[in-house]
């Protein structure tokens, strides 16, 4: 397979600006992600005078040590209700992701409880749906570690009412699909939130800390008259000794994660496949710091992103002369065999059935499909009207909607417009969906929204007979503003049009343990039944 030959000169000054540019952007990601932990390390005091561990220590030990984890959605919620994105606490309080449990690969799902006491944000609900959607699509066994107040009051929204129901839902799915859910209940699990724990196949409750009912000793008495403590409505013991909702009663925190690992290693279920042999790429994965321009209107031979990723930097390009600026080809990543989709420019007619061709071809041979974003959007103009752009784009478009193989996408820069939908954007259903510090999203670029809303204010005025030139210059400065705001990734990942924000250099790592994952999904065949697994 023919070896790309980088002309990335990282030592120009173009580079150095765009690699202080990504790494500004990516300590931003890191310094939201931070202050989630710090908001709930800073209940640390409390935590230890009820003898329970911090929710990210439960997680570390639940966790099999130096296995691959990739955390999901840590933005989700950031900025919510236009909040000051400095002092927003993102997550949605859950903190999620992918990794080994007894050297089962898990969806793995913690309340954050050292925040508001767990109690569930609107994007923890989304949060909460989006994993349960990777868990089901991909037969990951479902490990939730769960001490949740509940919905946040102060937040109450109907419609989180209402739609909170598909976290349930979803549940009972997941048993009905063969895959197990496994659940600790480490501390509240109380009213609808009840059924989080009760539709679950294996429940470990931890002594005098777990507390699931379907009403608290306040409303108890308050419906019915009945006088009763938390442990007598709704503790382990009773839970295990005479409900029958428990079934295994843990002693504390680390006796509790130690039983769920026993669970998860006591299950036929295939661990991690044999290493795969790969070369790694010839050029460094710094240096993928330092391609992609602070300004998306810059170009970018995205050849250079593969050939940091690319086993032995090697790639097959498809049809390299026609619709070259549509980049299509083969490689391996860590061993996998993947179809590559990328972009050096708008996407036109020839670009468009080449790229149907492509993923096709790919659907033919079973072989993945990774699109690395980078698209101003489809060509536009007379030309290209004439040339058929709108039914070869809806031919790409169909192509990516029907493929039978898994679909990764990664935003490296620009998403615009209908080249979003192209490349198997959010609303495409990729299996993941990842982004650098630096993508942005949007119908259109700002200042085109905003040159073109003023041309059609212009017009109105002018047909009125009088143009306020200081107005029309006021509504496009509010435009680009607006739309800057909303193209940045800090939006997009907040309202989880992605599963997480990554840092370039962990490109490689982030989408082979992607292609894992599917690779392993398509090969299992749990015993899917008719019924989700009811309790006794």
């Amino acid at each position: 397979m023919p070896v790309i030959e980088s002309r990335l000169n990282a030592a120009s000054e173009s580079f150095q600006a765009h690699r202080a540019g990504m790494l500004a952007l990516l300590g931003q990601v890191r310094a939201h992600e931070a202050r989630a932990a710090a908001a709930s390390n800073a209940s640390a005091e409390r935590f230890a005078r009820r003898g329970q561990l911090l929710p990210r220590e439960r997680l570390a030990l639940l966790l099999d040590t130096g296995a691959p984890f990739l955390p999901l959605a840590s933005l989700a919620g950031l900025g919510h209700d236009n909040e000051d994105l400095g002092r927003s606490v993102p997550g949605g309080g859950v903190i999620a992701g992918i990794g080994r449990v007894s050297g089962v690969r898990c969806m793995v799902s913690a309340s954050d409880s050292g925040i508001d006491a767990g109690a569930l944000q609107p994007m923890g609900l989304d949060k909460q749906l989006r994993v349960q959607e990777i868990a089901l699509e991909n037969k990951l066994p479902y490990v939730q570690l769960v001490e949740s107040a509940g919905a946040n009051l102060m937040q109450y929204r109907v419609q989180d009412f209402v739609r909170g129901g598909g976290i349930f839902r979803n549940l009972a799915r997941l048993s009905a699909a063969g895959l197990p859910v496994v659940t600790v209940t480490h501390g509240s699990s109380t009213a609808g939130g009840a059924y989080q724990t009760g539709l679950s196949d294996y429940i470990v409750m931890v002594r005098d800390r777990t507390r699931a009912f379907l009403a608290g000793p306040p409303l108890l008495k308050a419906a019915t008259g009945e006088i009763a403590t938390e442990e007598e409505l709704g503790g382990a013991v009773m839970h295990t000794h005479i409900s029958g909702l428990g079934d295994y009663l843990a002693e504390d925190d680390r006796d509790a994660i130690r039983i769920a690992r026993s669970i998860l290693g006591g299950i036929d279920w295939a661990r991690d496949e044999a290493p795969r042999r790969f070369a790694p790429p010839l050029y460094a994965a710094e240096e993928l710091l330092g391609i992609m321009p602070s300004d998306g209107r810059r170009p970018v031979d995205m050849r250079e992103v593969i050939a940091r990723i690319a086993d032995g930097s090697e790639f097959l390009e498809f049809s390299a002369h026609y619709g070259s600026a549509t980049v299509c080809g083969q490689m391996r990543l860590e061993g996998h065999a993947v179809g590559i989709v990328t972009n050096n420019g708008p996407i036109d007619s020839d670009g468009a059935t080449k790229a149907t061709h492509f993923i096709q071809a790919c659907c033919q041979s079973r072989t993945p499909i990774v699109y690395l974003q980078n698209i101003t959007g489809y060509m536009v103009g007379r030309a290209h009207e004439e040339a058929g752009i709108i039914k070869h784009g809806a031919k790409m478009i169909q192509a990516v909607t029907s493929a039978t193989v898994p679909q990764v996408t990664l935003h490296c820069g620009a998403s615009y417009g209908a080249g979003n939908y192209g490349m198997c954007g959010r609303g495409f259903a990729p299996r993941f969906c990842f982004s650098w510090p630096n993508a942005r999203t949007a119908v259109m670029g700002g200042e085109q929204a905003a040159q073109t809303m003023a041309m059609v204010m212009e017009a109105g005025m002018a047909r009125k007979g009088a143009v306020d030139r200081a107005k029309i210059d006021a509504m496009q400065r509010q435009i680009v503003e607006r739309f800057e705001r909303q193209t940045s990734v800090f939006t997009t990942s907040a309202l989880l049009l992605d599963d997480g924000v990554i840092d370039p250099r962990d490109t490689r790592a982030v989408l082979a343990e992607a292609l894992s994952v599917c690779r392993e999904a398509d090969a299992r065949a749990p015993q899917a039944m008719q019924f989700s697994v009811a309790r006794p």
